[in-house]
């Protein structure tokens, strides 16, 4: 009885003693498939392992990005706090001239504007300077001997910028031409 199937034709039968070799090709080929399936294993554990740190990253920063969004105005809201006290105790004197309340709150306003600019807030006060509409809103024009037109003579409200942004605009009267 003849065998046509090609894969157990040469192994079973031992025309020309080709038998062995076909065994020991597929030893080979059969150690070199465990093997393959032993990487495979190892490389799937390692993208396991860095799929699951990428996440624990990930989770990480998200926490870390939520807390430094609760707490971004720590540090401001600390340095506020001496003025704060110092408002109470302004409000808690019950007698004193006008001059020495005057004094307290000069004293407070100039506390808050330093840590205004602490934290990078600067006051727009134009007066004498151009009129720059990218940072000043007029609301009127006025007679002023002696101002170059378009001169902002006086401010009826600063104005803001935050680290080189305008927050508000100061509100000025300029000269007339």
């Amino acid at each position: 009885m003849q065998n046509n199937d090609p894969t157990t034709s040469n192994t079973t039968q031992g025309a020309g003693g080709q038998g062995e070799p076909l065994n020991a090709e597929l030893e080979a080929l059969k150690a070199r498939i465990a093997e393959l399936e032993a990487s495979n294993v190892e490389l799937r554990d390692t993208v396991l392992r860095e799929k699951a740190e990428i996440e624990n990253q990930r989770r990480r920063l998200h926490r870390d990005v939520e807390q430094a969004r609760r707490f971004a105005n720590e540090k401001l809201l600390n340095e506020l706090l001496p003025v704060y006290d110092g408002l109470e105790r302004g409000l808690q004197v019950e007698s004193g001239d006008v001059a020495s309340v005057r004094e307290g709150i000069a004293l407070t306003l100039k506390s808050l504007l330093k840590i205004a600019e602490n934290n990078g807030l600067v006051q727009v006060d134009p007066v004498g300077q151009p009129l720059d509409p990218e940072r000043h809103h007029a609301v009127s024009m006025v007679d002023a001997p002696g101002a170059a037109p378009n001169t902002v003579v006086s401010v009826l409200q600063k104005g803001y910028v935050l680290n080189d942004r305008l927050l508000r605009p100061a509100l000025v009267a300029v000269a007339k031409e």
